[in-house]
């Protein structure tokens, strides 16, 4: 898994889907902030995702760290957990949080 590097490291999560938003193609709401780390590239092809946990205010960017890697065991699209630096959830927290999208798939949550 090429994307254990950003564990513990500060980004900045530009958002494409704040907290409250609709999805364009299967209609769910976002019920947290999820964005994309700018100029990166995931195993889609496409840049690195990542779920802002602890903000519960619709947000543009965020800089926070990587608390965890969601690591996609059958898709190639790893996520990146981000919060607040200092706060931290736990893996049952984070699986409830990014339940919405994540039960349709394989996943293991990846720590330092």
């Amino acid at each position: 898994m090429e994307n254990k590097e950003y564990l513990g490291k500060i980004v900045t999560v530009k958002m494409d889907r704040p907290l409250g938003s609709k999805h364009p193609k299967h209609g769910f709401i976002y019920p947290v902030n999820y964005g994309y780390i700018p100029n990166t590239i995931s195993g889609d092809g496409e840049e690195l995702d990542a779920y802002v946990l602890g903000e519960h205010k619709p947000l543009d960017e965020f800089n926070g760290m990587v608390i965890a890697i969601i690591h996609r065991i059958d898709d190639n699209d790893d996520k990146l957990v981000v919060m607040a630096e200092g706060r931290d959830y736990s893996d049952d927290q984070i699986y409830a949080l990014t339940e919405f999208q994540e039960r349709y798939f394989k996943s293991v949550i990846i720590r330092k």
